[in-house]
């Protein structure tokens, strides 16, 4: 692959914002999918993106594994693995746009969903026994059409009503095992080949600056700031999607 200067630029921007997503500031997701968007085709980006996005799981496990709560992540793999399943036939019969407008309208009705049960003060216990299955399912698919999940386990987490550090220790490790079972489905539809996997290598070390920066914002961040920065990233990035 050869690019610009000014392509090379957002591609390395891009990795440093995955790393900074994993280990302090989850709400960047879509920031990251959105350069490489600019850059190569979206379905192509989708696989460039992903053995990055494994690079800043394995630093963020690493640094956050102790903080894990377990429970909260029984409840979705099963129903994100179906996601996922249910994502890579429709990869193939729908187009990048009507992905798009799908994931920013499930995007949207969660963040209202969420907002109006914490007016209510809704606690983690309080949802219905559909809430759980929907995200992971969602996020499977989402995750595998646009590697988009990361608003939706933003709503997720903050509906448990997670501490930042949990909240951050949780979803490294479902992003950890959710990216890794992806690999196989994205190498099977030639999303990932050798040719996009050493680009994925020239990236690595911006990553893995953007995750120790990462971890230096968290522990300065207030818990309440930090809930409404995930959120109103979650926000943008939904109309993001949408226009």
């Amino acid at each position: 692959m050869s690019f610009e200067a000014w392509e090379w630029a957002l591609l390395v921007t891009g990795a440093f914002f995955v790393g900074v997503s994993k280990t302090g500031i989850a709400g960047l997701g879509m920031l990251f999918v959105v350069m490489f968007a600019q850059v190569l085709p979206a379905k192509a980006a989708t696989g460039l993106v992903l053995p990055l996005l494994c690079f800043g799981d394995w630093i963020a496990v690493a640094s956050y594994r102790q903080h894990t709560q377990w429970k909260f992540l029984w409840r979705l793999f099963p129903w994100t693995a179906a996601g996922v399943v249910i994502g890579y036939f429709a990869l193939g019969r729908i187009g990048n746009r009507e992905a798009q407008v799908m994931i920013g309208v499930i995007v949207l009705a969660l963040l209202g969903l969420h907002l109006a049960r914490r007016k209510k003060h809704v606690g983690e216990g309080e949802h219905g026994a559909w809430f759980a299955p929907t995200i992971g399912v969602l996020a499977g698919f989402t995750t595998l059409v646009a590697n988009a999940a990361g608003p939706l386990m933003a709503i997720y987490l903050l509906a448990m009503r997670l501490p930042k550090m949990e909240f951050v220790g949780t979803g490294a490790v479902f992003f950890m095992l959710l990216n890794l079972f992806k690999v196989p489905f994205m190498v099977n539809l030639g999303l990932i080949n050798r040719e996009s996997f050493t680009l994925n290598l020239w990236l690595a070390p911006a990553v893995f600056l953007g995750a120790w920066l990462g971890r230096k914002i968290l522990v300065k961040i207030d818990q309440r700031w930090f809930e409404n920065l995930a959120l109103g990233l979650s926000a943008v990035a939904g109309v993001k999607l949408l226009f």
